[in-house]
């Protein structure tokens, strides 16, 4: 009887939280704008939902009018229904709309308002409003578990703006306020003091962590271990190392021995590294495949091709459709080892079996080509890839500028650097091209005496933000030798030094800033 109602009970949580996402898929549809692509969402509602509500959820004037109307039509919406439409949004980085729904939930009378709640509301403000908001709005949580609970969000966001004064005193609130009692925190300082080149600072972590008697966990191991890896202290990372293994509250798996690993790859201990990645490999199971392609990462940093292959193909007792991120990362660590052959053969395979051509897999292969000086593979393997269906990106367009710069054919080079822009009005990216690439090109036009081109591209780069004082010194010998105007130059000149304090002129700069004035 108690195994027959263990069972009950399982199947009656399972029958709810089935339920409980299926209500929270339909209200997160119903708060998505429709396609312009499409005419309308397949919305299931409620048989007591008019097709007024309908209409307000397809046209989406914002989520809280939804909401206000869903309830204002006699439908009801829970707690727990709202958080989870909530990290659907926020995951999909839809941090705007997210936020809506959690200040709307706020506003009402009729939910108590959770810890969980406050971390989903914490991360919202810190994406839309900025770390400013996200503080006054800490300051203004009730009670210490929802504190708790908004801290880490907030203190995520310091790290990631790398502001160590924040975070340093943000830290010193919550020890004050007793509100350090797990080691997600401590993982956070560490996580920033190592992005800072501070390495020297995360044992102090460790120690105060100890102090306050808190348990490490792995990450907090692997962090430290990381640390004295960044600067060589082989001994004291396997000081680590063993202290992790002597902890009962912690096990090791194959992320610690791969941080190991990665110890001593950067030491030179060649030997050491692959005998850790071995018994790395004897930690991996089919449950996941993120492990092995650490370990394919770390096996192509040693050059060992026989280690990449093994771990590529025991990665695919992993169930489910291999994604295109797992087969740019294998490809790419072919081509670092030195094995074109084993990478077109890879790539073979991802082609055959992609439902979709993802233009970043074949860039992959398209790059090696091109930093092996083999322009006429790239050119045919480029035409490829847009027969079977890849549009081409900035990405694209940056690796055959560089071959064609390479190889003297400018014509072509300008041409990608073209299409490269035209992409970049549709894609939201932060495209770097080369230095070297850039005052190539320049240096084109000056030869060639093209104002035209050259007019635009120098205002393209410079929106990019990527002028320099070299590239525009020589477009004012341009046009100081031509005897025409460079106003528009020296207004870039100008704002670039203003706003960015990029730009500092030397004497020969001024001198030319002068005769063009």
């Amino acid at each position: 009887m108690a195994i027959r109602s263990l069972i009950t009970n399982h199947l009656r949580n399972n029958s709810y939280c089935h339920k409980l996402q299926f209500e929270a898929r339909n209200l997160f549809k119903s708060l998505l704008p429709i396609s312009k692509a499409s005419t309308k969402y397949k919305y299931i509602h409620s048989s007591s939902s008019s097709s007024r509500l309908e209409t307000e959820i397809l046209r989406l004037k914002s989520p809280s009018r939804v909401l206000q109307d869903w309830i204002n039509n006699g439908n009801k919406v829970k707690l727990s229904q709202l958080n989870l439409i909530s990290k659907q949004l926020l995951k999909s980085k839809r941090y705007k709309q997210a936020l809506e729904i959690l200040q709307w939930m706020e506003n009402q009378n009729n939910f108590r308002i959770t810890p969980g709640h406050h971390a989903l509301m914490m991360e919202s403000i810190v994406k839309v409003n900025g770390l400013n908001k996200a503080g006054e709005y800490f300051e203004r949580i009730p009670g210490s578990g929802s504190k708790k609970a908004a801290s880490l969000p907030l203190l995520h966001g310091y790290v990631k703006e790398r502001d160590i004064s924040k975070a340093e005193s943000f830290m010193i609130k919550l020890s004050s306020s007793g509100l350090l009692v797990t080691p997600h925190p401590y993982n956070e300082m560490m996580k920033l003091y190592i992005a800072l080149s501070q390495y020297e600072k995360v044992p102090l972590v460790i120690a105060e962590m100890k102090r306050n008697k808190l348990c490490r966990n792995v990450l907090s191991y692997n962090l430290w271990m990381g640390a004295f890896g960044e600067v060589f202290e082989v001994a004291k990372a396997e000081m680590v190392y063993k202290e992790m293994v002597s902890d009962e509250n912690v096990e090791v798996g194959w992320s610690t021995l791969a941080s190991l690993a990665n110890v001593y790859i950067k030491a030179g201990f060649v030997d050491k590294a692959l005998l850790v990645l071995k018994d790395a490999e004897m930690k991996l199971s089919t449950n996941g495949r993120l492990g092995y392609f650490f370990l394919i990462t770390l096996y192509s940093s040693l050059k060992n091709k026989e280690g990449v292959l093994r771990l590529w193909e025991a990665s695919k007792a992993v169930g489910g459709r291999i994604p295109c991120a797992d087969y740019m990362c294998v490809i790419s660590c072919l081509v670092k080892v030195g094995d074109l052959v084993a990478a077109e053969q890879v790539f073979a395979e991802w082609e055959t079996n992609c439902f979709k051509y993802d233009i970043r897999v074949s860039n992959v292969l398209l790059g090696a080509y091109v930093r092996n000086g083999l322009m006429g593979k790239a050119e045919s393997f480029h035409l490829h890839t847009v027969e079977r269906g890849g549009c081409p990106n900035y990405k694209t367009w940056e690796i055959l500028m560089e071959g064609w710069v390479k190889s003297q054919k400018m014509d072509k080079a300008i041409d990608a650097m073209k299409k490269g822009f035209s992409v970049l009005k549709v894609e939201r990216c932060d495209w770097r091209p080369s230095h070297s690439i850039l005052m190539a090109i320049a240096e084109h036009f000056e030869k060639h005496g093209n104002f035209e081109d050259a007019n635009h591209y120098i205002k393209a780069v410079h929106g990019l933000g990527v002028a320099t004082l070299p590239l525009y010194k020589l477009f004012l010998r341009m046009y100081l030798n031509a005897q025409r105007p460079a106003w528009d130059i020296l207004k870039m000149m100008e704002k670039d030094r203003i706003e960015k304090d990029r730009i500092e002129l030397d004497d020969e700069t001024s001198a030319l800033v002068a005769l063009n004035s």
